[in-house]
């Protein structure tokens, strides 16, 4: 069983895939092809912003953001430690200083509650990453944002295609950025991702940043990077476009068949905030004895993941910027989250499966 079925997703989709690809190759834009602005124009109608801003990656579109605001050496961000190290890496790039705090921890989203507290006259900006699929508590952290006029980066590199209140994730801040990795909710068949703004100022400056910071060729206003997202790349996207609707659909569905599986199990699931959507990106549950737990499962033949076996503040690259701090939600989940198999494609068949061994595979452990 995979983990994430990207071969089932392609045989569904292989005649858009390959008829795509096809036109790239014959007519050979390569880099910012016609795919670029198509797929830009498309994404930007899907989440319900004026602008989006394809680039080479996640990694890259959370840089290019603060790089558009113009993040100073010494400019604290406020983030979560319990994340992909893209999350604070882009903030330490630019000699940022990426200021934790902790999680809650029923949704593993950072805790708006505790966000007020980080605020120094440092702040520049607050990055709440969307984990596994749900979108944290927007309207809160904007509201502190908008209060102390800082800017707001949604880290959506999970969440492409939630909801929230109504609004889709990416299109909620300051700025939406996000991943087409292709393990994503929608990927790409290599690296890319893309920014959304509704700030005509800040997508110009996205834009020129993305194409070492030219406003047009040869004339460089800014310093930037080489951040494009490739044609290719955009033409996998578009033509994954065209069942995304149904994926997401797929995704909720299978989620919330995976919660109903396991409510009887001795696990912890995700909470589910009412007012939102989950895509899952990865399916996440606590559990105990959880390497003991994942060596049953392989055995069994069920794949699974750990999203993420150590916060960010007990990483060696970061743990100067959080010296004598304890972050004890972020810890605990650090010690006890497990991804199982997820995608659009998962069968019921699969999903009784991977439940019957995860039943067997707790069965007589230690609490």
């Amino acid at each position: 069983m995979p983990f994430i079925d990207l071969k089932a997703q392609y045989a569904a989709l292989k005649p858009s895939v390959d008829a795509r690809i096809q036109r790239v190759l014959d007519h050979g834009q390569y880099i910012m092809g016609p795919e670029v602005k198509e797929l830009e124009d498309k994404l930007a109608a899907f989440v319900g912003t004026r602008h989006c801003i394809t680039v080479s990656s996640g990694t890259e579109a959370l840089l290019i953001a603060l790089m558009a605001l113009d993040l100073k050496p010494g400019d604290e961000v406020i983030t979560t430690p319990f994340t992909f190290a893209a999350t604070a890496e882009v903030i330490v790039l630019l000699g940022g200083v990426p200021v934790f705090v902790d999680i809650e921890p029923d949704t593993c989203n950072i805790d708006a509650s505790l966000i007020a507290a980080a605020i120094t006259s440092k702040t520049r900006a607050i990055m709440p990453v969307s984990l596994y699929g749900q979108v944290g508590d927007m309207d809160e952290i904007n509201a502190i944002a908008a209060a102390h006029g800082l800017a707001v980066i949604e880290d959506a590199a999970q969440s492409f295609g939630a909801s929230y209140k109504g609004r889709r994730s990416c299109g909620l801040s300051t700025f939406g950025a996000t991943s087409f990795f292709p393990s994503k909710p929608l990927g790409c068949y290599g690296d890319g991702g893309a920014l959304f703004t509704d700030d005509d100022g800040l997508a110009q400056a996205a834009r020129e940043i993305r194409v070492h910071g030219q406003s047009q060729r040869y004339t460089h206003t800014r310093v930037g990077v080489g951040g494009r997202m490739d044609t290719l790349q955009c033409a996998v996207v578009l033509a994954k476009l065209e069942r995304f609707e149904w994926e997401i659909a797929r995704r909720l569905a299978i989620g919330a068949r995976y919660q109903a599986l396991l409510e009887k199990l001795p696990v912890q699931r995700l909470a589910l905030r009412p007012d939102r959507d989950c895509v899952w990106a990865q399916f996440t549950l606590h559990v105990q004895a959880r390497s003991q737990v994942q060596q049953r499962l392989s055995a069994a033949g069920v794949p699974t993941a750990v999203h993420y076996p150590k916060p960010l503040h007990q990483q060696p690259a970061y743990a100067q910027w959080a010296q004598g701090q304890s972050f004890p939600h972020a810890e605990r989940a650090a010690q006890s989250v497990m991804s199982l198999p997820m995608s659009a494609d998962l069968s019921e068949a699969q999903q009784d499966q991977v439940i019957l061994a995860l039943t067997q595979a707790l069965d007589g452990l230690e609490p």
